[in-house]
């Protein structure tokens, strides 16, 4: 964890996807079917670095997504308890 962001935009499909000239062309992507979709993210502010090492040493985060094996090291839910208990404890207060 190196911020705090917030969704900042309904889901759309990616544009780049369609576009040739774009490293992210999808050739099999169609505009009445895309395969890749998006979101606008807002970054509010950086904080002390909390790597994955720290956060499993609190067994009350063992249930967090980002934890479970085999997941992507990405944006990821936070569950509400999960939440208060890095920010307000890991991180010490909002």
């Amino acid at each position: 964890i190196a911020g705090i962001a917030r969704i900042a935009s309904e889901v759309r499909p990616d544009p780049t996807q369609f576009d040739p000239a774009s490293p992210y062309h999808d050739p099999a992507s169609k505009p009445e079917a895309p395969r890749w979709l998006l979101r606008d993210v807002q970054a509010l502010r950086k904080t002390r670095l909390l790597p994955l090492a720290t956060l499993r040493t609190h067994p009350e985060l063992a249930g967090m997504v980002l934890l479970q094996r085999g997941s992507r090291l990405s944006i990821t839910p936070v569950e509400p308890a999960h939440w208060t208990l890095i920010v307000d404890g890991l991180l010490g207060g909002r």
